[in-house]
């Protein structure tokens, strides 16, 4: 079942992507699912945002280390790269760092294996009142190999385009 953000933000979807319903395309538990219809070859790239509040402490990397685990009960997970990104490359959503990391997964599709790649940014957004709470949202590219070309540019202007709305 779709879900929705713990805070609103705003974003650009780069062309040639379109919105698609979370449960109708099988992505439960993501807010929102943007498709790249030209990359269709039994796996169609795309984006998806999913968040939380947390109030547990959690650094933003091991936000991102719960998710290599929770891929890895689908197959096996290489993490490719893991780096700490900050304010300059997503100036209107956070004030602190959140955590970049390219993943090399595989799993299955209709029973066919199938390996993908995804670029995951995870950001928090404390709660000015109650500053031991935060929104961390996820922002993930899922392609195949041979459509990560076509699509990680767009990947990376999508992340720099999210804000959080005012008044979150």
């Amino acid at each position: 079942m779709a879900t929705t953000l713990p805070v609103k933000i705003s974003f650009s979807l780069p062309d040639g992507w379109q919105s698609a319903p979370p449960d109708e395309v099988g992505a439960p538990g993501v807010a929102f699912v943007a498709l790249h219809p030209a990359s269709i070859d039994g796996f169609t790239a795309n984006i998806t945002i999913a968040g939380r509040l947390r109030n547990d402490g959690a650094t933003m990397r091991e936000i991102a280390d719960e998710s290599v685990q929770r891929l890895q009960q689908a197959g096996p997970v290489e993490v490719i790269k893991k780096q700490d990104v900050g304010t300059p490359d997503i100036p209107g959503l956070t004030d602190s760092p959140g955590v970049l990391q390219n993943l090399r997964l595989s799993t299955t599709l209709h029973g066919e294996p199938l390996e993908l790649v995804q670029s995951q940014v995870y950001l928090g957004l404390e709660d000015v009142v109650a500053p031991s709470q935060r929104a961390v949202i996820e922002l993930v590219l899922s392609a195949k190999p041979e459509q990560l070309a076509a699509v990680l540019d767009d990947f990376k202007e999508f992340v720099r385009s999210v804000r959080a709305d005012q008044g979150s």
